[in-house]
């Protein structure tokens, strides 16, 4: 193993135990080194499946134009989700909890069979998938000031840090055609379209499918993916609540502890 990657590893561990953000962690790699990047969430996995946590499913990051221009990259991600990151819809977020928090509406998909692979295309991801839901991802950084490359968020596990599900399940929706209003408090923030997601979420979850097969590690039945952000990311701050309505799915809302300046 390239030692540079349980170095990496570790400074993230310890930038997310004592709620103080790292430096960027690109310097340790050669550049664009996503299999080291990649192999350092290997880590990060391992360390979380240990302390007693479940893998409940993946997510996909980067798979919005808008996202990707915020952060500078042309390609998606993806990262792991566990059992202790899931909120329920309306929940609110301890203060502490995230280290530099940002929100964005997502389609995920519960599936009801397992994606093997290795050549997953739309139609087996639309076979395989049970249902949709409206969901939010809060999104965190454990690298100081989000200074982050396409290496930098692989390796924090694609910048994961908590999810919710709204409480709709639905089989019939077609997830290009969906319409999506993100509001914080009152005020509209972020909007977009499922065709904003890779042009299709099931294009990106297929993708993700794919991906994972070839890794030997493959999507399985009750598996949650959340297939990318449908408008640009927020950041959260102390007594916002943000409510996302999708059409066809409903709404998803959550709250951050504190009080609003």
């Amino acid at each position: 193993m390239n030692e540079a990657v349980p170095k990496a590893a570790k400074v993230l561990a310890a930038a997310a135990a004592t709620g103080t953000p790292c430096p960027p962690i690109r310097e340790l790699f050669a550049d664009g080194d996503l299999d080291a990047a990649y192999a350092v969430q290997r880590l990060t996995t391992e360390r979380v499946l240990a302390a007693g946590h479940r893998l409940v499913g993946r997510k996909i990051g980067l798979t919005s134009p808008a996202v990707q221009r915020q952060l500078g990259v042309d390609q998606p991600d993806f990262g792991a989700l566990f059992s202790d990151m899931a909120l329920p819809h309306g929940a609110t977020v301890p203060a502490g909890r995230l280290l530099q928090p940002k929100v964005e509406a997502e389609i995920a998909l519960i599936l009801g069979a397992d994606l093997p692979g290795p050549d997953c295309s739309v139609a087996d991801v639309r076979a395989a998938t049970a249902f949709l839901a409206p969901a939010l991802e809060i999104v965190d950084s454990r690298i100081a000031g989000w200074d982050i490359t396409i290496v930098d968020t692989v390796a924090d596990n694609a910048s994961s840090g908590l999810f919710v599900l709204g409480d709709t399940r639905e089989a019939d929706v077609e997830p290009a055609d969906v319409e999506m209003q993100l509001h914080r408090q009152t005020e509209l923030v972020s909007e977009g379209t499922g065709r904003d997601c890779l042009g299709d979420p099931l294009n990106a979850a297929a993708w993700l499918a794919t991906t994972l097969a070839r890794r030997g590690e493959p999507l399985r039945a009750g598996d949650i993916v959340l297939t990318g952000a449908l408008g640009p990311m927020v950041p959260a701050a102390p007594g916002d609540v943000f409510t996302a309505r999708i059409s066809g799915l409903g709404e998803v809302t959550i709250s951050f502890e504190g009080e609003a300046p």
